[in-house]
C-alpha cells in the first residue's frame, strides 16, 4: 500500500514537473514574442519533445515571414507610389508652365496676330493639362474600392462602333481607316455599357497615340483583340503596360500619361474580364477575355 502511494506520488510530481516545464517554455514563447522588434530577422525556436512546440513555432515563425514580406511589399508600394508622385508632377508642371510663358509673352506682345498665337499656344497646354487630369480622375474611380459597376445586357458591336465614330477626326488626320471584323456581329455581353466603352476607348486612343497604322478589331469566340504595328517594338514591354504612368516610350511629346491602359486593366479585372498584351513582330497585340 505503502509502495503504491510512493508510486502515485511520484507520478505526481512527474506530472507537475511536465506541467512547469510546458508552463515555462509557454511563457518563454509568449516573452519572445512580446519583446522581438518588429523588424528583426529573431525566429521562434523549442526544445521541448513532441510536435506540438515545434508545429507552434514553425506556424509563429510562417507568420513572422508573412509579415516580413508585407512590409516589403508595402515599403516597394510606398516607393512607387512615390515615384509616380513625381512622374504625375512633372507631367501636371510642364504644361501648366508653358500655359502661363505663353499667357506673360501675351500680355507683353502689342502684335495682335502674334498674340493671338501666344494664346493659343497657352490654351492648347491646358487641354493637355486638362486631359491628364481627367485620365487621373477616371483611374481613380476606375480603382475606387467602393466602385458599383451597374451590369445589363449590352451588345457590343454597336458601342464599338459609336467609339470609334467619336474618334473619326483623329482617325481622318492620319489618313487611317480602322477595320473590325466580328465573327458574332450580334454578341451580347452582360457588361456595364459605360465601363466597357471606356475600355474601348481607351483602346482606340492608345492605337491612335502610339501606332504606326490603323488598328483592326477582330472578335473571336470568347475574345476581342485589338492589333495595331508600331514604330520602336523593343520599346514596348508588353508585361507592363497596363501599370500605372507606364510609358513604352517616355521621350515622345505624345501628350500620353501611362494611365490609359491601367483604366483599361482595372475595369476589366472589376467585370471579370481578364486583359492581355503581348507583342508579335511589330504589331502590338491586346486581348480581352471573358
Amino acid at each position: 500500500m505503502i509502495g503504491l502511494v510512493l508510486a502515485l506520488a511520484g507520478l505526481a510530481a512527474c506530472g507537475v514537473a511536465v506541467t512547469w516545464a510546458y508552463s515555462h517554455e509557454l511563457r518563454r514563447m509568449a516573452a519572445f514574442l512580446r519583446t522581438r522588434a518588429a523588424r528583426s530577422n529573431a525566429r521562434l525556436t523549442t526544445d521541448m519533445p513532441g510536435r506540438g512546440f515545434y508545429e507552434l513555432a514553425s506556424a509563429v515563425n510562417d507568420e513572422i515571414d508573412r509579415a516580413a514580406d508585407d512590409r516589403r511589399a508595402d515599403l516597394g508600394a510606398r516607393r512607387d507610389f512615390q515615384r509616380d508622385l513625381t512622374s504625375l508632377s512633372h507631367d501636371i508642371r510642364t504644361p501648366l508652365a508653358g500655359a502661363k510663358g505663353y499667357v506673360q509673352l501675351a500680355a507683353d506682345e502689342p502684335d495682335a496676330a502674334r498674340r493671338a498665337h501666344y494664346l493659343d499656344a497657352a490654351v492648347a497646354r491646358l487641354d493637355a493639362m486638362e486631359t491628364l487630369l481627367g485620365q487621373l480622375f477616371a483611374y481613380a474611380q476606375a480603382n475606387d474600392p467602393d466602385l458599383v459597376l451597374d451590369p445589363a445586357p449590352t451588345p457590343v458591336l454597336p458601342l464599338l462602333a459609336n467609339v470609334l465614330d467619336g474618334q473619326r477626326l483623329a482617325f481622318d488626320e492620319r489618313g487611317w481607316e480602322p477595320t473590325v471584323s466580328f465573327d458574332d456581329e450580334g454578341l451580347v455581353l452582360d457588361v456595364d455599357p459605360d465601363a466597357l466603352a471606356r475600355i474601348f476607348e481607351n483602346l482606340v486612343v492608345n492605337a491612335l497615340r502610339y501606332g504606326a497604322a490603323a488598328p483592326a478589331v477582330r472578335q473571336r469566340g470568347r475574345s476581342i483583340v485589338f492589333a495595331n504595328p508600331v514604330d520602336n517594338p523593343a520599346s514596348v514591354d508588353a508585361e507592363r503596360l497596363f501599370e500605372r504612368f507606364y510609358r513604352a516610350d517616355p521621350a515622345r511629346t505624345s501628350g500620353g500619361t501611362g494611365l490609359g491602359l491601367a483604366v483599361v486593366g482595372s475595369l476589366a479585372q472589376a467585370m471579370g474580364m481578364k486583359v492581355e498584351a503581348a507583342m508579335e513582330g511589330d504589331e502590338l497585340r491586346i486581348t480581352l477575355r471573358w
